[in-house]
């Protein structure tokens, strides 16, 4: 079974980081219509901006809390795929 861990810029331009076995264009289109409520209800529209699947539903949940744990600047170097940012951005948080 597939576990997508994904990631969604709000109207506000703030993010939401979430996990699904759905499908993702079917939990993107849930979370625009309002029916899972919580974080995303009053930030509305909000667009798919970086996903990634894995067969582990353990491995989703750790990426998931680790993800949401990072700062603005990191989850934006995810977005772009830009392995060297966060490699970057991990070693500052440490010194």
């Amino acid at each position: 079974m597939t576990v997508f861990v994904y990631m969604l810029r709000c109207a506000d331009s703030s993010y939401y980081v979430g996990s699904t076995r759905k499908s993702l264009e079917e939990r993107v289109a849930e979370h625009n219509s309002g029916l899972l409520g919580g974080y995303t209800r009053s930030r509305g529209p909000v667009v798919l901006v970086w996903s990634q699947d894995f067969e582990q539903i353990t491995d989703a949940i750790a990426m998931e809390r680790r993800v949401k744990g990072w700062r603005r600047e990191k989850k934006e170097a995810l977005i772009r795929g830009d392995l060297s940012a966060l490699a970057d951005l991990a070693s500052r948080r440490q010194r």
